[in-house]
């Protein structure tokens, strides 16, 4: 069972940003992704969206994935070590 944490926000939050509490989270989870203080996976759980759906709000608004140099190198090495495992 998943756990969670309550966050109390004032009710004329939600109703001053003319968004439903479920708009709220969605948003605070693709902000935190966007600031790398969350991963993809942990943000689209927050969402509340399957995979393709989160991947297709962060294209709609331009927010990159975080996959740097580093990441790129370490997948051509697996992809190198698969073809030899043949």
């Amino acid at each position: 069972m998943q756990r969670t944490v309550p966050l109390e926000i004032p009710a004329e939050i939600p109703h001053a940003a003319r968004m439903t509490p479920e708009e709220l989270r969605l948003e605070l989870a693709v902000h935190l992704f966007q600031a790398g203080r969350l991963s993809f996976g942990k943000a689209r759980e927050m969402a509340g969206l399957a995979v393709w759906e989160f991947l297709q709000l962060l294209g709609s608004r331009g927010i990159p994935l975080h996959y740097g140099p580093d990441d790129y190198e370490a997948d051509l090495r697996t992809l190198e070590d698969l073809r030899r495992a043949r």
